[in-house]
């Protein structure tokens, strides 16, 4: 993502992904794993799979920012690669860093992901960036967490994965878990920063996003991920990712149309 923003607030969420950002301009807040922080000109952002977070601009200038997201296995590959040893997934206690040389390669990665550099200076841009990045890190994931709240926190959210298209009650969070319903809230929002209700609403959007990308109808996809609508689908869509489900839409065709003439040019005429 490559944006500006000036008053778009951000519902707190999270990604499957590494989310790597630099702040170009202005300055963004934003709370993380309880606490806040600001990322101003020049600062770095590492958020890790599954950290919760929200964000606003600081002021009324708004901020403009650059973020690529990286799944774990390909940020694993990367560092096996360079240390010819499995990798170690690294965790980023502190989600703001303040290192320009990491700020420039993030720059650098991100301007040739949307400028169409060849693949090998990808490569190599991508291996610099994530080395840079892990050894900025200060601990390795997954975070500790007591045994049996992590136990009720992951058997409550297996059982959200399995049946998030499907209308779950808390007792059912309970029953599955064998604790009362308050203490599973306070176990998985212990362990993922957020509600079992905003964890389900955040899978059905990645579901709503993987199908719009494939151009599917919008009010069709609203049913089929459990929103009441395509309104009630486009509300939470935006405060997630920023922008409307068309808009992501039309991005996901032109970037399919200028890497993939002909892949795209099939897709129109199927639909």
């Amino acid at each position: 993502m490559h944006a500006h923003f000036e008053r778009h607030v951000y519902h707190r969420h999270s990604h499957e992904s590494y989310s790597f950002g630099v702040t170009e301009s202005g300055a963004q807040s934003f709370t993380c794993r309880g606490g806040s922080y600001t990322s101003a000109t020049g600062m770095v952002m590492a958020f890790n799979p599954d950290d919760p977070h929200d964000g606003h601009a600081t002021d009324e200038l708004g901020f403009t920012y650059r973020m690529v997201h990286i799944g774990p296995d390909l940020v694993g590959d990367v560092l096996a690669d360079r240390t010819g040893r499995p990798a170690v997934l690294p965790l980023f206690r502190d989600p703001v860093i303040e290192d320009p040389r990491i700020a420039r390669a993030l720059h650098s990665l991100h301007a040739a992901l949307l400028g169409g550099a060849p693949a090998l200076r990808r490569d190599e841009l991508l291996t610099a960036t994530v080395s840079s990045l892990a050894r900025r890190a200060t601990g390795t994931l997954p975070w500790p967490r007591t045994p049996d709240a992590a136990r009720v926190a992951d058997q409550a959210r297996r059982l959200i994965h399995d049946t998030y298209l499907s209308d779950i009650t808390a007792e059912d969070l309970a029953a599955a878990t064998g604790r009362t319903r308050y203490a599973v809230y306070r176990a998985f929002r212990s362990a993922y920063g957020m509600a079992p209700s905003d964890y389900q609403r955040q899978l059905r959007l990645r579901a709503a996003r993987r199908l719009i990308a494939g151009g599917r109808p919008l009010g069709e996809i609203a049913a089929q991920t459990g929103f009441a609508d395509q309104a009630h689908l486009t509300r939470w869509f935006s405060r997630y990712y920023g922008v409307t489900p068309g808009g992501y839409r039309l991005a996901v065709a032109a970037d399919l149309a200028e890497t993939n003439p002909e892949t795209y040019s099939d897709q129109a005429e199927q639909r």
